[in-house]
């Protein structure tokens, strides 16, 4: 059980049932699909019902990439799937910069959610240049 959402006569605080990071952890090499962000949750956010995740990306697509998929999963790369937008193509070609989001709900919350990308074909490494990461407990 999460912690209560606490309230005031001046505004209602729920810094204990959200969690945002806006790190890049890293960036794809090749097709490799690869963690970019991460957000941890501290060890009193836990859910009764969900966690909602909602993850950003912009990034430029490496050399020969013809397909982008971002994914968030639970803990790491190997972690079960919590979203995915599956192979997209639109717009997708070698030194484009794209944003792309991606959203989920979990109803077994975990400490850590990643966002990983996958560049399709990819030559050469992806850049990522930002990432936006954040859970909600519900």
């Amino acid at each position: 059980m999460g912690s209560p959402i606490k309230s005031s006569g001046l505004d209602v605080d729920l810094t204990s049932r959200i969690a945002f990071s806006t790190t890049v952890v890293g960036s794809p090499a090749a097709a490799a699909e690869t963690i970019i962000g991460s957000v941890t949750l501290p060890s009193n956010f836990r859910s009764a019902e969900a966690v909602l995740i909602d993850g950003w990306a912009a990034f430029t697509v490496g050399t020969s990439g013809t397909a982008v998929r971002l994914r968030l999963r639970r803990t790491d790369v190997n972690g079960t799937t919590i979203a995915d937008t599956g192979a997209l193509t639109g717009g997708v070609a070698a030194a484009g910069l794209l944003a792309q989001d991606v959203a989920g709900a979990d109803t077994t919350s975990v400490a850590v959610y990643v966002m990983t990308l996958t560049v399709t074909a990819g030559a050469a490494a992806s850049t990522v240049s930002a990432v936006r990461m954040t859970a909600f407990t519900i």
